[in-house]
């Protein structure tokens, strides 16, 4: 295949030849016979953006299934109509994600069976940990689990049991190629699943969707220390505010991880959390690849301590757009400028990169782009204008190969030929940082998404331009830091 008229770097314009995966010439090429031709007319190519933090199964299912918080949905009466409306899945329920109790309290099996009484309804909590199911959907679990009993709930509420549901409603994906496709759409090449009670045989599942070409990314899977897969990432290691593993457990575990030549990846949503892991970093040893995901509120104090141990950082700074006014409204005020930082991170000497979090999160990384530059609420509210990114550190933090999220990837002949190509120049898209923009997204050489006949996207096109304030530096993109 020949991509001609290719912006490479936001700089030079020139053609990329790709055989058998790789880029094996760049400069001015002439066709070959029966070569296969992309005419970029000038738009930016850039590497395949790869997703550092995603539950890929989970976002399949999130696409069959009802949203049930903000933005969609704010009030009691529009969690009645989005339920109301929604017709049950293949296996007959009704599923529901992204409830916030904002919505409508601490809703709980008595109050779906006031308004559904007769279908089967799941609603995820927008944190992953909780599901509320009414009494016909407790029916229907009771009856497949024979005489096993059922997991511990309280009026419908399971908290924290998401292995033991899977095991009774199923883990199928039938969206999993309509999840692959919008990811393509979006320009992702590569993904990085990190959901904690992924084993062998998820990984093997993971295997299996890519040799039918389901998934068209690449794909690594985070997950147990049992896992022993081709495909194994980091160890994941999810703690829990309210619930902390004792010390050195968890120091063993990572102990463990760091024996079988495995990263470790911690989950820190708070303070309390993140204090935790970083303690247990220093008394078992730190290794490269270490990880912290989220990072969601990281006081000053830790900055130092992240960065003498020498973990990376993967944040999610679209949780600023989408989730950011009720940050305000929640977490005392001295809180919010610690909330998802990013220039503080870089400024500190830490890597950073970023994942979706999806479904918990918009899949859309042009989305946590927008954000990481702007720092806007929906509202139009701004939380720490100082942890601003330019639009090239932006990107650069989806630019990073999935086994060294740290390292921003090049186009170079030689390299594999993994690439987002934009429908116009750097200079333009920069002051968008829209998914609108991806004219054709390569995997391996393969072209897996092309706008011409490509599905329809859910565009953030309704989210204003940047500003020149937000994005001011030179548009070109050559810094070593944040070089692609």
């Amino acid at each position: 295949m020949l991509i001609t008229r290719a912006e490479i770097h936001g700089a030079d314009v020139a053609d990329l030849r790709i055989e058998q995966g790789k880029v094996t010439a760049i400069g001015r090429l002439a066709r070959r016979s029966g070569e296969e031709v992309l005419d970029l007319q000038g738009g930016a190519a850039l590497p395949g953006l790869n997703d550092h933090h995603i539950h890929f199964m989970a976002y399949a299912a999130s696409l069959d299934s009802v949203a049930c918080g903000p933005p969609k949905v704010r009030t009691p009466e529009q969690l009645i109509e989005a339920l109301g409306c929604a017709r049950p899945n293949k296996d007959g329920w009704i599923r529901g994600i992204g409830y916030h109790q904002s919505v409508a309290g601490d809703v709980d099996r008595h109050w779906l069976d006031r308004h559904l009484p007769d279908t089967p309804v799941r609603v995820q909590h927008r944190s992953g940990r909780l599901w509320i199911v009414n009494n016909a959907g407790l029916e229907r679990l009771a009856g497949i689990s024979g005489n096993g009993a059922l997991p511990f709930h309280d009026e419908g509420r399971f908290h924290d049991q998401d292995e033991a549901l899977g095991r009774l409603w199923g883990r199928t994906s039938p969206t999993a190629g309509v999840a692959s496709a919008r990811l393509a759409a979006y320009g992702v090449t590569g993904l990085t699943d990190l959901t904690p009670h992924n084993d062998n045989t998820t990984a093997a599942r993971f295997e299996e969707l890519r040799s039918s070409g389901t998934l068209m990314q690449a794909v690594r899977v985070g997950g147990m220390l049992r896992m022993s897969h081709r495909l194994t990432g980091p160890t994941k290691i999810h703690l829990h505010d309210s619930d902390l593993p004792d010390f050195d457990d968890l120091c063993d575990l990572v102990r463990a991880s760091h024996a079988r030549r495995r990263e470790v990846a911690v989950h820190c949503v708070t303070e309390a959390e993140l204090v935790f892991a970083l303690a247990a970093f220093r008394e078992a040893g730190a290794c490269p690849g270490d990880r912290i995901e989220h990072a969601s509120i990281t006081p000053p104090a830790l900055l130092s301590q992240l960065r003498e141990l020498g973990l990376l950082v993967v944040t999610q700074p679209h949780f600023i757009a989408e989730r950011g006014d009720a940050y305000r409204r929640e977490l005392p005020c001295a809180e919010h400028n610690w909330l998802y930082r990013c220039r503080g991170f870089l400024d500190g000497g830490i890597p950073l990169a970023a994942g979706s979090d999806a479904p918990f999160g918009h899949a859309d990384p042009w989305r946590a782009m927008h954000a990481a530059v702007t720092r806007q609420t929906a509202s139009g509210h701004t939380l720490g204008p100082w942890e601003r990114l330019t639009p090239e550190e932006a990107v650069s933090l989806f630019m990073g190969a999935l086994d060294e999220p740290r390292q921003p990837r090049r186009i170079a002949v030689g390299g594999v030929a993994d690439l987002c190509l934009l429908d116009r120049p750097w200079r333009e898209a920069r002051v968008r940082l829209d998914s609108a923009c991806v004219r054709a997204t390569v995997q391996n050489g393969n072209i897996i998404y092309n706008s011409v006949d490509g599905p329809e996207r859910e565009s953030s096109s309704a989210i204003a331009s940047i500003s020149p304030q937000a994005s001011a530096c030179s548009a070109s993109i050559a810094s070593p830091r944040i070089a692609m």
